[in-house]
């Protein structure tokens, strides 16, 4: 049986987040809403986001540096 996923949004963006079983450990299944596009992250991942210094999550929170390109690979 698959738990629903709960739903991270705002006035900006929305997000649907899960734990993802599927792989050789458990990892997080974020989907953009908007436009079905999916990431996984795993625990290592994770951990660097919570220690990255506020100026580096900053840059990533730039939405022109690579959210809305044409060359969207």
């Amino acid at each position: 049986m698959q738990i629903p996923p709960d739903i991270v949004g705002n006035e900006f963006a929305e997000v649907s987040v899960r734990i993802d079983a599927e792989a050789n450990s458990r990892r997080l299944r974020l989907e953009d809403r908007k436009t079905g596009k999916v990431r996984f992250l795993d625990a290592l991942e994770l951990e660097t986001l919570v220690w990255l210094p506020p100026g580096h999550l900053a840059k990533l929170l730039d939405p022109a540096a690579d959210r809305w390109r044409e060359d969207d690979g």
